[in-house]
């Protein structure tokens, strides 16, 4: 095994080529029911052949080879340290991380110290600026207790303002944590000493995608974002500006058709949270209750509107449902008694990953996991 993680640690840091050319090869090999040491053992000819690869992968790919007497130091050291390399085909690598960042963007190889059980359970993030003010620490505490209660990872970057904030406050209401680095996993001793006792108990798992032994760059911690928002199935907002790393990673969420969860700032506030809003992120209060609100000529006029259900619950409520059965929105309305319309009902069940819907009129729906009951496949199948 501790030869096989060499290669694959070898696969995951060929430089310039793209995430998305690695992880077709670990498909085609799964297909192929060959091995990533075969990969490496292959001549051009299969490689170009069965494998698309370009003169210029295959030459990347050639000078890679040197460097597996290397990597297979690295992984006995990293192993003996008792770090955990995750490929992205092992059973414990995150099936979140693998759904939401997909074939292009999943990271091919994780490595991690900890409680490997928390990358399985219900998961959210809290984002933030560096310079948060004590309003969004206030919700970034509030949020984070609230998942702690429900038993909810909090998943946090480390950087200064809310991520702090948010893996201190998981700690302190007794949840779990995973802290996402901007570097590589061995250069965080520092961390490891200040949460030792937490990741011997379980309550902190560390995790980086990056070489093992990388210094922090701005560029690495730019690179890590898009880890903290595919490890979560819920993103909330704390405060965003104008640019930089939550910005752009809400604007790349909402475009992947995410839903985020962005805190409604107070009049003298001066952050892009409204703008966010705006652009489709779903407004909430301090403690993360969904807000009402209506756009009018461009300005956007937030009304806190006392739900009556709240907007998670009401989800989970659904989905619940749709995993006992087949059910038309409007079925779905009756049934639960919620305050929803069957069109919202309709359109949140559309863009929700982990829904089937089935085109017979009228529309109905059911969760994947029903559908999956259904046919058992015969051998492990391995799509993102």
């Amino acid at each position: 095994m501790n030869k096989e993680l060499s290669y694959w640690v070898t696969l995951a840091h060929l430089p310039k080529i793209k995430t998305r050319v690695k992880n077709e090869i670990i498909v085609r090999l799964f297909e192929q029911q060959k091995t990533i040491i075969d990969f490496f053992n292959f001549t051009e000819e299969i490689w170009k052949n069965k494998f698309d690869l370009s003169d210029s992968d295959i030459s990347i790919i050639k000078s890679g080879i040197d460097e597996l007497p290397n990597n297979s130091f690295l992984v006995e050291s990293l192993l003996e340290q008792g770090y955990k390399i995750l490929p992205i085909t092992s059973p414990d690598y995150s099936p979140v991380l693998k759904k939401n960042l997909g074939r292009s963007f999943a990271p091919p190889v994780l490595y991690t110290k900890g409680n490997l059980q928390i990358l399985k359970e219900e998961s959210i993030a809290i984002v933030g600026s560096r310079k948060a003010n004590e309003k969004s620490l206030l919700f970034t505490d509030n949020i984070a207790k609230i998942a702690s209660e429900n038993y909810k990872v909090v998943v946090s970057g480390f950087a200064k303002g809310v991520d702090k904030q948010a893996l201190d406050s998981a700690l302190k209401y007794k949840g779990h944590s995973i802290i996402v680095l901007p570097q590589g996993i061995t250069t965080f001793k520092s961390g490891f000493k200040k949460y030792y006792k937490q990741i011997i108990d379980g309550d902190v798992l560390v995790l980086s995608t990056f070489h093992p032994k990388a210094i922090w760059s701005v560029q690495l911690a730019m690179a890590r974002n898009p880890i903290i928002y595919g490890l979560a199935k819920e993103i909330y907002v704390a405060e965003s500006d104008y640019k930089g790393g939550t910005w752009s990673g809400v604007i790349d969420g909402l475009r992947k058709k995410r839903i985020i969860y962005v805190r409604k700032p107070e009049l003298d506030e001066k952050n892009a949270n409204l703008i966010l809003i705006q652009k489709g992120a779903k407004p909430v209060d301090i403690n993360g209750n969904l807000l009402k609100y209506e756009t009018v000529n461009k300005k956007i006029d937030i009304r806190v509107s006392e739900p009556t259900q709240n907007y998670n619950e009401i989800e989970s409520k659904i989905i619940n449902l749709l995993k006992k059965g087949i059910y038309t929105s409007k079925s779905i309305v009756e049934l639960l008694k919620i305050d929803w319309s069957t069109k919202k009902v309709t359109n949140y069940l559309k863009n929700h990953k982990d829904v089937v819907t089935i085109n017979k009129k009228p529309l109905k729906f059911t969760h994947t996991s029903k559908q999956e009951n259904k046919e058992q496949p015969k051998q492990q199948s391995f799509d993102f």
